[in-house]
């Protein structure tokens, strides 16, 4: 197997007597989609935090393209090309869904302070954004304000500035949630493409969707991994259908 792009050694978080992850280890490989799962309150936010910065591990180590990460920001982190996408809050309501990824462009080309500049008219702004808005299927939404869009919407602008950085991996953290079926069918086929140009983390709630696109799965429950191994694996594991999918047999 390829040297791991992304790699979690033993990390931990404590809230008090709360354990929100409990020695989390994984990987995630080259051209794969490794599925992270489990009951709401399991702990995948925080590791998600732990993973793009926001939050610092009590103990562990996380490895970034074999590099020990671990004591660097969201920043530092995503300059080497860790991509975390679907954080509300980093998109600006006001802005035009095309400006907005024409910011993340520019700080990409090391610039960002140019959104003081008149740049609505930069062809080497405009060009790609609209090219990356039409991927991701907002192409005709490009002009209205991030805060006017649909959640659904939202997800797939998060997903565009995502792309405009370019990232070596993605941490998606539930990007089929506000989707209807058609929406979700459409990403699920984008995301299977997507993971071709770089690895991603999926967090995600819709088990269909799950089982349609991971090549490995990782089950979080109170704060440890339970079980990691393919959806065949994972929907056979008896641990893992007590204290998640449910006590049911497998479907064959």
């Amino acid at each position: 197997m390829d040297s791991a792009v992304l790699e979690l050694e033993g990390l931990c978080k404590a809230f008090g007597a709360l354990k929100a992850t409990d020695d989390v280890s994984l990987t995630l490989q080259p051209g794969e989609i490794h599925a992270l799962i489990g009951p709401n309150g399991a702990g995948k936010t925080t590791l998600m935090a732990q993973i793009s910065g926001a939050q610092a591990p009590d103990a562990g180590v996380i490895r970034f393209r074999g590099q020990d990460v671990t004591g660097l920001s969201v920043a530092q982190r995503a300059r080497l090309g860790l991509g975390r996408s679907f954080q509300i809050s980093s998109l600006i309501p006001e802005y035009s869904a095309r400006r907005n990824v024409m910011l993340a462009l520019q700080a990409r080309q090391g610039h960002s302070y140019r959104f003081l500049w008149p740049v609505r008219h930069d062809r080497s702004l405009t060009g790609p954004a609209r090219a990356i808005l039409d991927r991701v299927g907002l192409g005709p939404r490009a002009s209205v304000p991030a805060g006017v869009l649909a959640h659904g919407e939202r997800r797939l602008l998060e997903i565009a500035i995502a792309l405009a950085l370019e990232p070596a991996c993605f941490l998606l953290d539930e990007p089929m949630a506000g989707m209807g079926t058609e929406g979700v069918g459409r990403l699920v086929a984008f995301l299977r493409d997507l993971k071709q140009e770089a690895p991603i983390l999926l967090v995600e709630h819709d088990m269909d969707a799950v089982f349609a696109l991971a090549d490995r799965v990782s089950v979080l429950v109170y704060g440890r991994i339970i079980a990691t191994g393919t959806v065949g694996e994972i929907r056979a594991n008896p641990e893992v259908r007590r204290a998640y999918l449910g006590d049911e047999e497998p479907a064959a």
